[in-house]
């Protein structure tokens, strides 16, 4: 069947547009463009910058801010502070000599064991020891140079309630002594007369 010469023509003119298409494409610019040409391609987008030592300066105060005064170093300095009141070292504390304790008067039996003075009412004194040693219930005691004859026989002695009992052979208290500071002081029982022991 022969070909219309319309379908012919139609058949040119498409393969024509698209040759041109592919031409356009591939080998050309497009229309109303120009195309960058090589040197163009090549430059960079951001300027280059200078190569050289590089130097660093403190800015200038932004617009409406007051300037720092002149004596002041410059931000980021290392700056060694002062204290604003000078350290006092502490002045030493003054020596002080220890203060001797005033000396301690024992009391109780073992405070009173040892050798005795005696002075009756008379001013007539003697030496009256007082033992440690046990005898029976009581302590060993002797008298020795006494003037008074009831003091004369004492043999044994005891403590009891802060007082001093001293006795003669067969339990017979021959004077009866309270403790006060270094002294023993009291009576002869039997005649009541004044008697004082001292060291």
């Amino acid at each position: 069947m022969p070909r219309s010469p319309l379908s012919t023509v139609a058949i040119l003119a498409l393969t024509a547009g698209l040759g041109a298409c592919a031409s356009q494409r591939f080998d050309g610019p497009v229309r109303g463009r120009a195309a960058p040409g090589p040197q163009a391609a090549l430059e960079p987008v951001v300027p280059a910058l200078p190569s050289g030592p590089v130097t660093s300066s403190p800015l200038a105060p932004p617009p409406g801010a007051t300037a720092a005064p002149a004596d002041l170093p410059p931000v980021g300095a290392n700056v060694a502070v002062a204290p604003s009141t000078p350290v006092i070292a502490p002045e030493p504390a003054p020596s002080i000599a220890p203060v001797a304790p005033p000396p301690v008067i024992a009391s109780g039996r073992s405070s009173v064991v040892g050798s005795w003075n005696a002075k009756d009412a008379t001013g007539a004194s003697c030496k009256v020891s007082l033992s440690s040693a046990p005898a029976l219930d009581l302590y060993k005691a002797s008298a020795s140079g006494c003037p008074n004859k009831d003091l004369a026989k004492v043999t044994a002695w005891d403590y009891r309630d802060g007082e001093v009992y001293l006795y003669q052979p067969g339990g017979t208290v021959t004077a009866r002594l309270r403790q006060g500071g270094g002294a023993l002081d009291g009576a002869l029982s039997k005649s009541g007369a004044s008697l004082a022991m001292v060291r």
